[in-house]
């Protein structure tokens, strides 16, 4: 069966359009390269272009489902496929949500409540309120259920789409319907307003250690950082531990000033290396330094610690201003640009970084100076850990023992053992910990009592330069 004049007519037009389209992307975008081709190369390439005309026209002529072959379904599976034909994970499409989302990102600032939540099987869950938000101030508080928003049932929602819900122009208001507990059920409105993205924590440590954790690097994390030394400052801090652990990264700009404040002008923190020479650039320090070079520094990575946490961690270890604590980090030493196409975008990879010691990290991480972890659990511990964890156990202790006391986790403890659980008494304990600071609307920044690479942080700063007075 073959399709009307008409029709035919109508994908012709559209198709000689999207050519055109196509051409006009690529002298936008890559002017340099189309230069710098040979007539041959120009042949090439729009014959290509034709090729895909054609293929594009077939497609909507001939495919058997008709509404599947809309021209923007079909040009965004194009367009994703011909990044993901790099091969490079950090190369990709992104849709006009996916592009709303980095942009958030990237801006450090969104409108909503001020949430963080997660998927549970009954509603979805609330991890904790961010402190001075509309939610943490209408007093939604940690573990509190959401099982409606706006009246509409979001049971079984994916957490995307109950986060759409959630966001909004700032002014609007938002009702959630909130489950706390077992039975009681009411609603909760707010006014949305602008949220910002959590970037910094910070806390003293045994009075005289600064505790920073740098969650990720957004345009806000320097003023953040900035912050935090001069809490630390008032407190007196004589050292530093910097928190890298399960960062993802961010802004190249952002983590450039956030490490500028350890060095005195004139310093490399990093430099790019990239096919076009106007990419290639190097970073180096430029204002007085805040942090005092008799202040010893100890990092923490983890295997998640990535691309810019891992340009500061690079630039503090090279430069021989810090100790390296934990886990190799993750190993993304590539630069990405963002560029839009109306709605949508996407995101290509343009460099490599190095750091000051010229180590390109891309693939390989940096390794700590001391590597500190969790003891691996045998194959009979872990089948233990998952029937303990399958039966809530830790659940149902804590809704019979709100405010266990030692006491109380001693009798659990041998309980466990009577059952047959083969599970150690510290893991157990910990468990307990994080689930008691995971329903807890102000959890503590850090825990000495469980966290192996913190505790080896405070030891080896202890034993820098003798006792920290």
């Amino acid at each position: 069966m073959t399709s009307s004049k008409t029709s035919k007519e109508k994908y012709v037009v559209l198709s000689i359009t999207l050519v055109f389209l196509i051409i006009i992307f690529l002298l936008s975008f890559t002017p340099r390269l189309l230069a710098e081709s040979n007539e041959t190369e120009d042949e090439d390439l729009l014959n290509k272009l034709l090729q895909l005309q054609q293929t594009l026209q077939f497609i909507q002529d001939y495919y058997v489902d008709e509404e599947k072959v809309t021209t923007d379904q079909l040009m965004e599976g194009a367009m994703k496929g011909m990044f993901d034909s790099l091969g490079d994970p950090h190369s990709m499409y992104l849709s006009e949500k996916e592009m709303k989302d980095m942009q958030e990102t990237t801006t450090g600032k969104f409108g909503g409540v001020g949430l963080f939540i997660y998927k549970d099987e009954e509603g979805t869950e609330v991890s904790r309120p961010i402190p001075g938000t509309p939610a943490y101030k209408a007093g939604v508080l940690a573990g509190d259920l959401i099982i409606a928003v706006n009246g509409e049932n979001i049971v079984g929602m994916e957490i995307d789409d109950v986060v759409d819900r959630l966001k909004g122009v700032p002014g609007t208001e938002v009702t959630m319907t909130i489950r706390r507990g077992k039975t009681r059920v009411f609603d909760i409105t707010v006014v949305r307003d602008n949220i910002e993205l959590p970037t910094v924590t910070r806390d003293m440590i045994l009075k005289d250690i600064a505790y920073l954790h740098i969650i990720q690097f957004t345009p806000l994390t320097d003023e953040r950082v900035i912050e935090a030394l001069d809490y630390f400052k008032k407190n007196n801090y004589k050292a530093l531990i910097i928190d890298l652990r399960s960062n993802p990264g961010g802004l190249l700009d952002s983590v450039v000033k956030v490490a500028d404040h350890f060095f005195e002008p004139g310093q490399l923190l990093v430099g790019t290396k990239s096919r076009i020479p106007e990419e290639e650039i190097e970073f180096y320090s430029q204002k007085k330094k805040l942090v005092s070079d008799d202040i010893p520094i100890v990092i923490l990575t983890d295997q998640f610690s990535a691309s810019a946490s891992e340009i500061l961690t690079g630039a503090l270890k090279d430069t021989g201003r810090a100790y390296v604590i934990g886990q190799n980090s993750y190993g993304k030493g590539s630069v990405q640009q963002i560029r839009g196409i109306g709605g949508a975008g996407f995101r290509l990879t343009i460099a490599k970084y190095y750091t000051p010691n010229k180590i390109f990290i891309d693939g390989k991480g940096i390794a700590p100076d001391k590597e500190i972890k969790e003891a691996t659990l045998t194959d009979e511990e872990e089948a233990s850990l998952q029937r303990f964890l399958d039966k809530n156990k830790i659940t149902q202790f804590l809704e019979d023992n709100p405010a266990p006391s030692e006491k109380d986790i001693n009798v659990f403890l041998k309980q466990i053992k009577q059952e047959g659980y083969t599970i150690q008494d510290r893991y157990i304990r910990k468990l307990i910990r994080n689930e008691i600071n995971r329903t807890n609307n102000d959890p503590p920044v850090y825990d000495l009592d469980f966290d192996l690479e913190l505790q080896e942080a405070v030891y080896y700063i202890r034993h820098y330069k003798g006792e920290a007075q």
